[in-house]
């Protein structure tokens, strides 16, 4: 049985479905650390961490940097041994400027004494997520979220764990490949995930376009009865979340809920092989393999590299540009953050870097919406995209709200469908951050009265 979900898309070719096969077949290749590291202190959803060291300072590899900011947030490592020569904001791939460690590397990779293997059986299960926590773990997906408040919140509630090995976004392999390469990272960081949340069921969701992955994972999982591999569609976008436990469990998480409140867990591969590796080595997140892909490269491979390495260092060992780029991401190009700079470092969302040429870029000067609804059969969240479309751009907040506009998981399967070329993610991002926007006025101004009638019944 092949699972899925209602909606979605199937970008690529017949020859060629998702693009991959730039890379696919390429194994990873474990890239030398550059002189310097410049490692952000924002590499995650929530508050920034905070540097504990300063310029000059001796760090070893591992060696915590910078501590958690809250309990949302996530500490940050050195990722090479060296000295500090800065901490000061730098370029961050959000497009802003964002407070960096930057550390000149000794060449050594001496370890930090923190670094060693923890014997798992013997931890209470509070000591196994603060090890999680201090290990500096969030999703590595894309979205970023801390690991730990994860874990916490599924404990007692989720009864599945599901990793994420769709995969479904084009061009992007490299999880594809630390599945092949080092499967037992992953279904070691699922058991592991199972004993700590307590969860019956633990899935491995794999796209069938990666059947050369099912193999050594089937027999992996075969003497623990609570693990499975389940084949999923291949189809666009398979690895959203709410799709996908839709598709693995046919639970449907509520408008505005979370994960935990279908009974599920969501995590990404690399995710749950840096789990393994934490407890396994001792090693916090210090890397990622990522796919450097497009047609302006000139040799598409799968890297293996430290965080915070120059993404311009990853071009060059990929042969540099065969023609000059006209687009750059940080991620896909279904859901990447476009860049204009390859000064920006490797972070812990870093999972692929592409750069496109040519005549890729489908951009028209005033494109008009011809009502053909096909972004309607496109959204995987089942919304209205040509009404989102039309009240975002009146200012009409409510009414976006209705048409539910903050149920869009912005994965750009409506963009991808329009004949049009209607930049509608975009569109909808604009429309979400307005109606965050007018949320906390209103609650703002509603916590303010209430204050202030507090104060004059006093």
């Amino acid at each position: 049985m092949v699972y899925t979900f209602r909606g979605g898309i199937h970008p690529g070719t017949h020859s060629d479905p998702g693009f991959k096969a730039a890379t696919n077949t390429k194994p990873i290749e474990a890239m030398p650390a550059p002189e310097q590291v410049i490692l952000p202190v924002s590499m995650h959803i929530g508050a920034p961490a905070k540097p504990i060291v300063k310029k000059g300072d001796i760090v070893d590899m591992g060696q915590m940097i910078a501590e958690a900011g809250g309990f949302v947030s996530a500490p940050v490592h050195a990722t090479v041994s060296g000295k500090v020569v800065a901490v000061e904001p730098r370029l961050h791939p959000n497009g802003s400027k964002v407070m960096s460690i930057v550390i000149e590397n000794d060449g050594e990779d001496r370890l930090h004494e923190s670094v060693h293997p923890y014997d798992f059986a013997s931890m209470t299960n509070d000591e196994r997520i603060n090890l999680i926590w201090t290990a500096g773990m969030v999703g590595h997906g894309g979205a970023t979220f801390p690991t730990h408040v994860k874990i916490k919140g599924a404990i007692g509630v989720a009864d599945t764990v599901i990793v994420n090995a769709a995969e479904c976004e084009p061009y992007i392999t490299s999880d594809h490949r630390l599945l092949l390469e080092r499967p037992e990272e992953v279904v070691g960081g699922l058991k592991i995930l199972c004993d700590i949340i307590g969860a019956q069921t633990g899935i491995i969701g794999i796209e069938i376009n990666k059947q050369d992955t099912f193999a050594k994972i089937e027999e992996l999982i075969k003497d623990d009865p609570r693990l499975h591999l389940y084949p999923l569609k291949c189809k666009y976008p398979q690895g959203a979340e709410k799709q996908l436990i839709n598709a693995c469990t046919g639970r449907e998480v509520p408008s505005g809920k979370l994960p935990a409140d279908a009974g599920c867990a969501v995590f990404n591969v690399d995710t749950t092989g840096a789990i393994y590796r934490r407890f396994t080595t001792g090693m916090p997140v210090v890397r990622r393999i990522v796919t450097v892909s497009g047609s302006a490269v000139a040799t598409p491979k799968n890297l293996e590299v430290r965080i915070g390495t120059p993404v311009e260092k990853l071009i060059d060992a990929c042969g540099g540009f065969k023609a000059a780029p006209n687009k750059l991401l940080m991620g896909g190009p279904m859901m990447g953050v476009a860049q204009f700079s390859l000064e920006i470092p490797v972070f812990k969302g870093t999972n692929a870097f592409l750069a496109f040429c040519e005549d890729e870029d489908k951009r028209v000067a005033d494109p008009q919406c011809i009502r053909c609804g096909k972004c309607i059969e496109a959204c995987p969240m089942h919304l209205l995209p040509i009404y989102m479309n039309v009240y975002g751009k009146a200012n009409d907040l409510d009414e976006s709200v209705k048409c539910g506009a903050m149920d869009c998981i912005e994965c750009g399967s409506c963009a991808y469908v329009c004949p049009a070329r209607i930049p509608l993610v975009a569109q909808f991002r604009l429309t979400k951050s307005k109606i965050q926007a007018k949320r906390a006025a209103e609650k703002a101004k509603a916590d303010a009265e209430k204050a202030k009638a507090e104060a004059e019944k006093k």
